[in-house]
């Protein structure tokens, strides 16, 4: 483990790195410059002996330093609205957490110490900045995900099953359905005129379809990341929350075998990893897909916000619609969905206020049209999403999500 936690203090940056960051942040600056020398001290003693002599008060003063910084910069993201803290404060916001990681396995790498460790790699994801800011902070962010999971194995505490796959079935569909389309055949008849289309033949060589099935290797590679989970069917519903829980904690309720004294009728509330940046924050993951070419379309390529969506039987997006091109791919499972063109918004009955502008106050799975008439006037097209196949959605275009079995989506988001 002394090796390993070498290498993490390598991959550390260097303050050249992130000067240009703390240019304007005086105390930042000072704090990180001083922890980041402190780093290089500590590893040219690691590299003399393996009995390092430390200095233990250098240590401890750079290691408050760091924790008053994070304190500091946890305060000013949490100060007014989110949205718009700027990317410099939430990137030194993270990098602060990940010296903090350094000083604090230098002073212990016991069990517990990991655990806080895993804490705070969690807040420097969820709360700063995921995406790169150096090329050693990525390393580093890598790296310690990798040592926390060989370290922190669950998989002999958690047993999860093996998600079977489930038949193809001939199932009526109200849209195109697209055989291994070109791309140019997907750009005339579906891109340009805005019109859904159900692709198959488009994710076949996705490692996902068959490692994903495993729930145990997602548990090995995820399960100690913190993440949001829905709770309850219905985000607009008076009894739906949201909350910050492991991914191994809701694998287990979700998806883990019942206890044998468990009462069969105790049930978990149904709980949803929703619309989540999953693949930043377990880069491995990203590995087993593939960006569908078709992202290649629009007028951002390069910029495709993918976003993760597991969880059991019974999870349900309400109708709702959204600005940008989707595919959603599934990966395991299946999927029924209702579609409405944007052509009939005004039928659907949107939400008046402004946090749910985008969504239809209308059940669409069971119309109830005393209380919403004008929904006798919408088009609805139903099909079902099964395994290895993807929906296109243009923008703006209504729908309603419902999963008929334990499930696992990827969608690929672009302008």
């Amino acid at each position: 483990m002394e090796k390993q936690i070498i290498n993490l203090l390598n991959y550390l940056p260097n303050y050249e790195e992130i000067k240009h960051l703390t240019k304007d942040q005086i105390e930042a600056n000072y704090i990180l410059s001083m922890a980041s020398e402190n780093i290089q001290q500590i590893l040219k003693e690691y590299q003399k002996s393996s009995n390092a002599d430390l200095s233990t008060d250098e240590i401890e003063e750079n290691s408050f330093l760091i924790e008053s910084l994070n304190d500091k910069f946890w305060e000013h993201i949490h100060t007014g609205i989110f949205s718009e803290v700027s990317l410099e404060t939430r990137k030194i916001y993270t990098i602060s957490c990940y010296f903090k990681i350094a000083y604090s396995l230098i002073s212990s790498h016991d069990q517990q110490q990991l655990e806080k460790c895993s804490e705070y790699l969690d807040q420097a994801l969820l709360i700063g900045y995921s995406e790169e800011i150096s090329d050693k902070c990525n390393l580093f962010k890598n790296t310690m995900m990798s040592f926390l999971d060989e370290y922190l194995d669950l998989s002999q505490l958690i047993k999860l099953p093996y998600i079977d796959p489930i038949e193809h079935k001939e199932i009526p569909c109200d849209i195109t359905i697209l055989e291994s389309p070109s791309v140019e055949e997907f750009k005339e008849n579906h891109f340009i005129p805005l019109k859904p289309a159900l692709l198959r033949g488009t994710i076949n060589d996705w490692p996902a379809l068959t490692k994903w099935r495993d729930l145990s290797y997602i548990l090995k590679v995820a399960g100690n990341r913190t993440v949001p989970i829905e709770i309850g069917n219905n985000y607009t519903t008076d009894d739906w929350s949201q909350q910050l829980m492991k991914i191994r904690d809701f694998l287990q309720r979700q998806f883990g075998e019942k206890p044998p004294d468990n009462n069969d009728d105790e049930e978990f509330e149904v709980e949803y990893l929703a619309q989540h940046e999953l693949f930043n924050h377990v880069p491995i993951l990203k590995e087993d897909i593939i960006c569908p070419i078709f992202c290649s379309l629009g007028e951002e390529p390069d910029k495709v916000d993918i976003k993760a969506w597991l969880g059991p039987k019974g999870t349900i997006s309400p109708m709702h619609q959204d600005p940008k091109h989707n595919i959603l791919c599934q990966v395991f499972g299946t999927k029924r969905i209702i579609l409405a063109s944007p052509d009939d918004s005004e039928y659907l009955y949107p939400h008046e206020t402004d946090f749910f502008h985008n969504t239809s106050q209308i059940d669409a799975d069971h119309l109830d049209l005393d209380e919403f008439p004008l929904a006798r006037n919408a088009k609805f097209y139903h099909l079902t999403l099964q395994e290895g196949e993807c929906l296109y959605l243009p923008p703006k275009w209504w729908h309603y999500i419902r999963s008929e079995s334990k499930s696992f989506s990827v969608s690929f988001w672009w302008q």
